[in-house]
């Protein structure tokens, strides 16, 4: 299945598609307004890098790494943010693809690190990264202010 699928940078367009693959992934639906302004200002960043799967003309997956200079690292540090395959394309070497990508970018732009945080009940998604060579050596604290 992976051989039919390509891999590119995301353009405008595809803004939808990243919108209902996040929202499902957040398993809630957001402000398409708002998300949309921060897609479009995100893209010209160069610090941002979004890719999507398709098999032929048919969005399938989508990933994004956001970098950023930490002073603790004494580097450039490369967060996946994102990462979505539809149900149907899961196990089948599309997320092996948009790692591919990601970790190019990270290689490419000499990232000290590559670091991913996950839900906690995502085991399969752990799974997934620690495959791919990601150590889990953190625990994520989040305090949300609405």
């Amino acid at each position: 299945m992976a051989s039919s699928i390509i891999v590119q940078p995301a353009v405008a367009g595809d803004v939808t598609s990243i919108y209902d693959f996040i929202c499902t992934l957040e398993e809630e639906r957001l402000d398409f307004d708002i998300f949309r302004e921060i897609y479009f200002r995100n893209l010209q960043h160069p610090d941002y890098h979004y890719f999507m799967a398709f098999d032929v003309a048919v969005c399938v997956g989508y990933a994004s790494v956001h970098a950023q200079w930490l002073l603790h690292h004494c580097g450039k540090v490369g967060e996946i943010q994102e990462m979505f395959v539809i149900a149907d394309y899961r196990g089948k070497g599309v997320g092996s693809l948009l790692m591919q990508e990601l970790m190019k970018v990270a290689e490419r732009e000499n990232f000290k690190i590559l670091e991913v945080t996950a839900n906690k009940k995502r085991v399969d998604t752990h799974r997934f990264y620690e495959r791919k060579g990601l150590e889990p050596t953190h625990f994520k604290f989040v305090k949300k202010y609405e």
